[in-house]
């Protein structure tokens, strides 16, 4: 190494940022995380700067820089975005003994500053020595995913404790006791947000000198995977598949999704398919129950978001019934996912408004969901696991004097690596769909715009959006979900 890594404590201490630009405002930025007292150095100070001054949070220098401005300051900053006055003022600074870092100048730096990882008061710093800064922000950004964004509140938590700690629970036993907080069943609950829970489980093991002889019962996270790609899952979801002792997945989940999860995790594929389902949904309730009861820590993974279209209730409703703690967490949807991948708004204002996510999906007694009611100028329809029926929603439209030609966009596994996009309109969509072999994964867009007239007038638009609520309300189905804007 040429540079040691290490934290600098800056509680008291002056930090100076030479500099009255966006180069100096980039800085003091970093510096904002930190308690120490900013001192700006500048003639005059850009917008941003100035206003942190007159917040009272930072001081602003304005006169000669001389060596006294540096004395007992824990660094200084040189960033005026010219290299020769920046030359000059390390030199200045470096005559006075502080610490400093010139902005793009590794050369003169006694210090850099690293990507960071805030979870204070917990911090992960990421340094490359000047060499790499994009490698440093995508390691950055892999430990952002990992880390939850609430554990710097058990750390904080668990600081407040440690003299309770040290009182009540004898000292052999502490070590298991902290590994409990941080690797069992407290950090669980505290990092899905039941931060009240984790905080009345710590304290009443220290009242009883020590963690529980046998942890409690496991829990379910029921976590949505996403349309596809790996880098649309949300941190919490990377989280959980962190922390999973066992992980049952669908064939829509893509395996790159897979290796964000515990390399030792138990992976067991449920295998449900439309039409051949080898794993009944009685049995996958069953299954997920019974390994929470061992005390694992199971993840039902779901493409998309679990509560739409996802049997999300079934499985809920068997984790409660069970009275294990189970959690959901939201994925991006599939319809989001693949509007966003052909770079289509699902609403437009003054066009469409209101956006309805139904299933073409059958029912086991062979009905469609009815999304008659909901087909109006207007209306975006978002259609999951529709290819097969995609002649009968085509009928359906047509009733309702939908022209033919109105556009159709068909998105085929979507964000994925083998993603296909079929454009077509409802006259010839089944047509096209057979042939372009789509019978798989595919999501069906149709957006049924107001003429451009409807759109003129507060008070029209006002009475298009009542017309457009009424009838919606006395129809409503388990399949369609409908979101005016």
């Amino acid at each position: 190494m040429k540079s040691f890594p290490m934290f600098i404590r800056t509680s008291g201490r002056r930090v100076v940022i030479l500099g009255g630009s966006e180069q100096a405002a980039q800085k003091m930025r970093l510096m904002l995380k930190t308690d120490a007292r900013l001192i700006l150095a500048a003639p005059d100070l850009e917008p941003e700067l100035q206003g942190v001054v007159t917040s009272g949070r930072a001081a602003h220098h304005a006169g000669a820089i001389t060596p006294a401005l540096f004395e007992d300051a824990a660094m200084a900053f040189v960033a005026t975005g010219c290299p020769g006055l920046d030359a000059a003022l390390h030199a200045l600074v470096r005559a006075a003994r502080c610490p400093v870092n010139v902005v793009d100048q590794p050369a003169l730096c006694d210090l850099t500053t690293p990507s960071l990882v805030d979870r204070d008061p917990v911090v992960v710093a990421i340094g490359t020595e000047g060499t790499a800064p994009v490698l440093a922000r995508q390691i950055k950004t892999r430990i952002e995913e990992i880390l939850p964004a609430n554990l710097g509140g058990l750390a904080a938590f668990s600081g407040r404790m440690r003299d309770a700690v040290a009182h009540c629970v004898a000292r052999p036993r502490r070590r298991a006791f902290w590994a409990w907080v941080f690797s069992g069943p407290p950090r669980d609950a505290w990092c899905r947000g039941a931060e009240r829970e984790a905080a009345a489980a710590i304290k009443a093991a220290i009242a009883a000198g020590g963690p529980p002889a046998a942890a409690p019962g496991g829990s379910i996270a029921l976590v949505g995977a996403g349309p596809g790609a790996r880098d649309l899952l949300t941190l919490r979801a990377v989280a959980r598949l962190q922390e999973a002792d066992v992980i049952f997945y669908d064939r829509l989940v893509d395996p790159e999704v897979l290796e964000l999860a515990r390399r030792d995790a138990e992976r067991v594929f449920v295998g449900k398919c439309p039409g051949a389902n080898a794993w009944p949904q009685d049995k996958i309730n069953q299954v997920i129950v019974a390994e929470a009861r061992k005390g694992r820590r199971v993840v039902r993974l779901k493409s998309g978001d679990p509560g739409i279209f996802g049997r999300l209730s079934d499985e809920l409703a068997a984790a409660r019934g069970a009275d294990i703690p189970v959690e959901i967490v939201p994925g991006v949807t599939a319809a989001s996912g693949a509007a966003a991948a052909i770079g289509l708004p699902l609403t437009t204002r003054g066009e469409t408004d209101t956006l309805v996510l139904t299933t073409g999906q059958l029912h086991e007694d062979g009905a469609m969901a009815d999304v008659t009611p909901h087909i109006r100028p207007g209306t975006a329809f978002a259609f999951y696991m529709a290819v097969a029926n995609a002649g009968r929603i085509a009928e359906a439209l047509r009733a309702r004097d939908i022209p033919a030609e109105t556009p159709v966009e068909v998105v085929v596994e979507a964000t994925k690596s083998a993603q296909r996009h079929l454009r077509t309109n409802v006259g010839a969509m089944a047509r096209d769909l057979r042939a372009a072999r789509i019978t798989g994964c595919a999501m069906i867009l149709i957006a049924l715009k107001k003429p451009a007239a409807a759109a003129a007038g507060p008070a029209i638009a006002e009475r298009n959006m009542q017309d457009r609520v009424r009838p919606l309300l006395p129809h409503a189905r388990a399949e369609a979900v409908s979101i005016p804007a």
